[in-house]
């Protein structure tokens, strides 16, 4: 009987202990299976993130243009050289470049107008040269027609002294008017003879005049 009675404190003991067990391990969560039915959801980028982005995208985008602009006319600009070498590790401010290229632009523009005008002036005197040409070319050929003609043409002496008695009439007024203090003056006297005694009536007056005293002399 005493055997009996301890088996049975025995099996209850052990029935104790195994009910409580059982409840402390139901209690537990069962963390390996949660963990293999938990799947990490990827970020949804929203839209107002994908505007946020595009925008920073864009901005970057505009300010690396401006910047390379600048880079290039820095480096097409002569002006923007840096001549101090004291300041070349300075870099040039914007507005610098800009105003050093609208000045560069602004002598562009002067020296094609010059250049223009030096065209049409060689353009003119090509004209020009042409025409004294054609008539060089009209005399020579009517000389050579008519050979008999040049026999009654004036000597090279009576030219000379045409030549002379207009330049003598010419050279008088000349050292009249024509002070020599200083270069400056000397340009403004020349113009203002040009002027006043290079008049067409004034030089056909001159010569006139010379042609009347030679042809008294010879005949």
């Amino acid at each position: 009987a005493a055997l009996f009675m301890e088996n049975a404190r025995k099996g209850s003991i052990v029935s104790r202990a195994n009910s409580i067990g059982s409840t402390s391990a139901s209690s537990v969560p069962n963390t390996d299976d949660e963990d293999s039915d938990y799947h990490q959801e990827p970020y949804k980028e929203s839209y107002k993130d994908q505007r946020r982005r595009a925008h920073t995208q864009a901005e970057q985008k505009r300010r690396d243009a401006i910047k390379k602009g600048y880079n290039d006319l820095q480096a097409i600009v002569p002006t923007c050289e840096q001549q101090d070498f004291s300041i070349a590790s300075q870099k040039l401010s914007k507005a610098i470049v800009l105003q050093k290229t609208i000045d560069y632009i602004q002598f562009l523009h002067k020296e094609k107008k010059k250049q223009e005008e030096e065209v049409s002036t060689l353009r003119k005197d090509v004209m020009a040269l042409k025409i004294m040409k054609v008539n060089y070319e009209q005399i020579v050929k009517a000389h050579q027609d008519n050979p008999s003609e040049g026999k009654d043409q004036v000597s090279d002496e009576i030219k000379f002294n045409v030549f002379q008695g207009i330049m003598d009439s010419l050279f008088q007024s000349f050292n009249a008017s024509i002070s020599v203090t200083n270069f400056q003056e000397l340009s403004a006297c020349v113009f203002s003879w040009i002027e006043e005694h290079c008049k067409p009536q004034t030089l056909r007056d001159i010569v006139l005049g010379v042609l009347y005293q030679l042809k008294s002399q010879l005949y």
